[in-house]
Parts: structure tokens; C-alpha cells; sequence
């Protein structure tokens, strides 16, 4: 006689959610293995597909901003509808949503690798970002619904190391892909992946969805999201090329900030906003998101432009350049252990403070390399401090964040965190492209003519300036002028490339101050939290 087993969802969410009562113990490991695959999907193509960047605005023979779409189009997808794909699990199944998820984002990387022209990636690449808005939240969803709250922490802690080294490997597999066989495989490896996320997700993991009051959908947040970081993102990296003042850019721009703006008053209304903006009552949680805002912008703005420099103007491999960036994920994840007890020793403000400034110092050491030189005294010494910094802030944030709200709001707010990192991203890499151009353009001609380039290769290269680096030199019959003329181009990019690492510079140590002067450094008492989400001020001495 078959036996009815204990579902591996705990009391609490039981109340909560309709599990599978007949799935035994047993599918936890299954559910924590499906949601280490399904992540690294994304995190391992996200990190990937950076250091291919290069090599495909050389292959396509595209500006930086095209480039910079192959990027950006996938940041946006996942960006602006990270929430809502949470949402859609809560609704609808998280299983089921998952596996979606993964299902759209396989075939959206095959799309990616059987394109033909830089316009199909493009939007095969925002097609991937879709499936990771609802892969990535899914995957931290499973574990929640199917871990008792003993064992939760545990099993989340597994999936955020095995998911990190996912994360350190892609850098380095995509640069040895790239250099070895073609960038269309780092697409195609995403396939058996995927693949084994789904047998899995079929045969070992239960369904769980919301037993009763299913939160409703808050589409209109939802699509002004994604119509206002798109036009923003379209306006920020098309304006170089035609303008500030191109009709098409002025509207873009404009439609971006109207639709921001309102996404701020349709949250405000809304029953069941996907941002509740009442969390941002809480002084420490407004200040852990505007630290997440701008540190995440210095981070992922100037780690961007570092394979263009590695590939483009130092000469690395790719493969060189992809495990370039090994030591600060190394220190990320070798120290993390320790970094989390820094908020018990010294409260969350010190290393709010003292993170961000040494990440700071990092971007500043990735402004001195010059055209040359050993990668040891160059490019380490910088990526050590960055690791270091980075690695004192992000545990002390996500505490910050996680305190700062009541308990059954932890979820919305790792949310609206994480939305926060990735909206980060998407606009400082356009922004911090415009710094780019801006410098290259400033110092090219000078460069150019002090080199004794004629005024044809002169003005052939000033017509390419949007490509920076990867602009091609017309045919010079002297080697010595070819030379020279090729150490102009790449000196003025050094010089954009600097500019960009002091704004990031600027950007962390603004983050340092937004924490000194917003976060308080302690964790709210139960009975303070409760009274902060109902609007109710605090008690005296609490």
C-alpha cells in the first residue's frame, strides 16, 4: 500500500501555497539541482557574452553602440520585467513559470547562435532576457516553496556559491569559446543545459502556487518599466550618432522619463504594485538601494569596457583577457564567509562606508594602466582592490535590505534590490559609453595630427570614431606611419577609457556617502518594523 508522504514545503507555507502532498523528502536535493542549472543559465551567458563583445563588433564591423546593444538588449528584457516574472509564479505556478523561463531562454540562445546579422542577435538577445526575468526569480521561488525554513538557508547559500562560480567561469569560458571555436557556441551550450533543467523540472519537482488570494498582476507597472528604460536606453546610445536633437532621440528620451514617472504614480495607486513604495519609508532601505543604485553602476559600467581594452588595446587573447577578471571574483567568493560577519562585529554602516571607497580606490588603479606593461602591475593590483571593496559591501547591503523591512516583505524587497543592481547596469553602461566616446573623440584628431597622419587617414579614421578601438586604418604603404597612426587610435582610447573609470571612481564614493548618511546600522526591533509597514511611528526607545 502506497504511503502519502510529508510535502517538503514547511507549515508555514503550506498555509500559504497548494504543494503536491505525495512528493516525498527526496525532491530537495532535485528542486536545489534544477535551480543551480536554471541560474547559471543566465549568470554564465550574462558574463559570457562580455568578453565575446570584442570580438563581435570586429566580426559585424559595428559602432560600440551597436555593441553595446548585444548587451543592453538582454539587460533590459530581464531588467524591466524581473518583477513581474516573480509575480507570474506567485499567480500562476512557480514550476510552471520556471520552466517556461528555461524553455524560452534555450531557444532564444539557439536563435542568438544561428544569427545572421547583428539586428537578429539583438533581438534574439532581448528574447533571452525575457526567459531570465522569469528563470532567475523562479529558481530562488522553488527553493523557498520546497525547503522548510530549518534547512531554507542552507539551501539558498548552496545555490548562491555554485551559481557564483557559474558566474567566475563564464568570463573565462567565453573567452576561450570565442578564441577557439566560434561565439556562436557560447549560445549553443546554453541547449543541455536547459535541457537537463527540464527533464528534471518534469519528473522530480512538485508545483506550488498561491492556495488562495492569487496577488493580481500589476501589467501597467510592468509595461511602463519596460517603455521607460527602453527609451531612455535607445536615446542614451543613439544620441552620438545622430544627435542630441534628432527627433527620434528627443522622443525616445522623452517617452522614457514621462513613462518613469508614471510607473512612480501607478505604484503610488495600485493595490498590488510590483515596488511597494512604502518600503522606502524606511531610512535604511532608501539608503541600501541608492547604495546598490550607484555602487552597481560604477561596477558593471567600468567592468564593461575592461575586454575591450584587454582584447582591443592591450593584445590579449580572449581566453587572456576572460581569466583577467578571475581575481576579483576569487576574493568575491573566497571571503564572502567572512564579510557576512562584519555586520555583527561592526553594524552595517562601517562597511557601507569602507566598502564602497576602497572600490573606489579600484577603479581609480584601473585609470593608470597605460598601452603596455605586465598584467601583475597593471590590471591585478586593480581588480584585487576591487574584489576587496566589493566583497566588505554586498553581505552588509543584503542584511541592510532584508532588515530593514517586516518579514513577510523580505521577498519584494530582495527583489526590488536585485531590480535595482540590474536597472544599474542597463544605464550606466549607456551612460558611461557617452564618457567614452566623448574622450576618444576629444583626444583622436590632436593624436592624429601630432602623429603626422595625413588628412585622408585622418579623416578616415574621424568618420569611424563611434567603433573607438576597432576602427580600421585605410591602406599606408610606410609601417612607420600605419604604426603610429594605429598607437593614436588606441592612446585615445586609453584616455576614454580612463575618463570612465573616474566616473566610476565618483559613483562609489557617492555610494559611500549616501551610506554614512542614510543607513543607521542597526537592524529595526520586530515590533519597530510591523509599526514602519503600517505607517504607525515607532515607539519611543525602540
Amino acid at each position: 500500500m502506497s504511503s502519502v508522504v510529508r510535502s517538503p514545503c514547511d507549515e508555514a507555507e503550506l498555509a500559504r501555497w497548494e504543494c503536491d502532498p505525495r512528493v516525498a523528502a527526496a525532491a530537495k536535493p532535485w528542486v536545489l539541482a534544477v535551480a543551480i542549472l536554471g541560474s547559471s543559465l543566465a549568470f554564465v551567458d550574462g558574463t559570457a557574452v562580455n568578453v565575446a563583445l570584442p570580438r563581435l563588433q570586429t566580426i559585424f564591423g559595428v559602432s560600440l553602440a551597436t555593441a553595446q546593444w548585444i548587451a543592453l538588449a538582454y539587460a533590459l528584457g530581464l531588467a524591466a520585467l524581473l518583477l513581474v516574472g516573480g509575480a507570474l509564479g506567485d499567480r500562476f505556478g512557480r514550476r510552471r513559470v520556471f520552466g517556461i523561463g528555461v524553455v524560452g531562454f534555450a531557444l532564444a540562445s539557439a536563435g542568438c547562435g544561428l544569427a545572421r546579422s547583428v539586428t537578429g542577435l539583438i533581438a534574439w538577445r532581448a528574447a533571452q532576457g525575457v526567459g531570465a526575468a522569469l528563470l532567475v526569480p523562479g529558481s530562488l521561488a522553488l527553493l523557498s516553496a520546497s525547503f522548510p525554513e530549518s534547512e531554507r538557508g542552507r539551501a539558498i547559500g548552496t545555490w548562491a556559491g555554485v551559481s557564483g562560480i557559474s558566474a567566475a567561469i563564464g568570463p573565462v569560458l567565453g573567452g576561450w569559446i570565442v578564441q577557439r571555436w566560434s561565439w556562436r557556441w557560447i549560445f549553443f551550450i546554453n541547449l543541455p543545459l536547459a535541457a537537463a533543467a527540464v527533464l528534471i523540472l518534469r519528473r522530480r519537482v512538485p508545483e506550488c502556487r498561491a492556495a488562495v488570494a492569487r496577488p493580481r498582476l500589476d501589467l501597467a507597472g510592468a509595461l511602463l518599466t519596460l517603455v521607460g528604460l527602453g527609451g531612455l536606453t535607445f536615446g542614451l546610445l543613439e544620441a552620438p550618432l545622430w544627435g542630441w536633437g534628432y527627433p527620434v532621440v528627443v522622443v525616445a528620451l522623452a517617452a522614457g522619463g514621462l513613462a518613469l514617472a508614471g510607473f512612480v504614480v501607478v505604484e503610488a495607486r495600485s493595490p498590488a504594485p510590483l515596488v511597494p513604495l512604502a518600503l522606502f519609508r524606511s531610512r535604511d532601505f532608501a539608503g541600501a538601494n541608492l547604495v546598490t543604485l550607484l555602487l552597481y553602476a560604477a561596477l558593471n559600467g567600468a567592468l564593461f569596457f575592461v575586454p575591450f581594452d584587454l582584447i582591443q588595446v592591450q593584445g590579449y587573447a580572449p581566453a587572456a583577457a576572460g581569466a583577467a577578471l578571475l581575481p576579483f571574483v576569487v576574493i568575491m567568493f573566497g571571503l564572502s564567509r567572512w564579510a557576512g560577519g562584519l555586520v555583527t562585529r561592526h553594524g552595517a554602516r562601517l562597511p557601507l562606508v569602507v566598502g564602497p571607497l576602497v572600490s573606489a580606490l579600484g577603479f581609480l588603479a584601473l585609470a593608470r594602466p597605460a598601452i603596455g606593461g605586465t598584467y601583475w602591475m597593471t590590471f591585478f593590483p586593480a581588480l584585487v582592490l576591487l574584489g576587496l571593496g566589493m566583497v566588505v559591501t554586498v553581505a552588509p547591503l543584503t542584511t541592510t535590505v532584508m532588515g530593514a523591512v517586516p518579514r513577510d516583505h523580505a521577498g519584494v524587497a530582495a527583489g526590488i534590490n536585485n531590480a535595482v543592481s540590474r536597472v544599474a547596469a542597463l544605464i550606466a553602461v549607456a551612460v558611461l559609453g557617452l564618457v567614452m566616446q566623448a574622450g576618444f573623440a576629444r583626444h583622436l584628431a590632436p593624436r592624429l595630427a601630432a602623429r603626422g597622419a595625413p588628412a585622408a587617414v585622418a579623416r578616415a579614421v574621424l568618420r569611424q570614431r563611434a567603433r573607438l578601438a576597432a576602427a580600421e586604418l585605410p591602406p599606408l604603404p610606410d609601417a612607420r606611419l600605419r604604426a603610429a597612426s594605429r598607437a593614436a587610435i588606441d592612446e585615445s582610447f586609453v584616455d576614454g577609457f580612463r575618463a570612465v573609470m573616474l566616473v566610476a571612481a565618483a559613483l562609489a564614493a557617492l555610494s559611500a556617502a549616501s551610506a554614512a548618511l542614510l543607513v543607521s546600522g542597526r537592524l529595526p526591533a520586530p515590533q519597530e518594523r510591523r509599526d514602519r509597514a503600517a505607517g504607525r511611528p515607532a515607539e519611543a526607545g525602540a
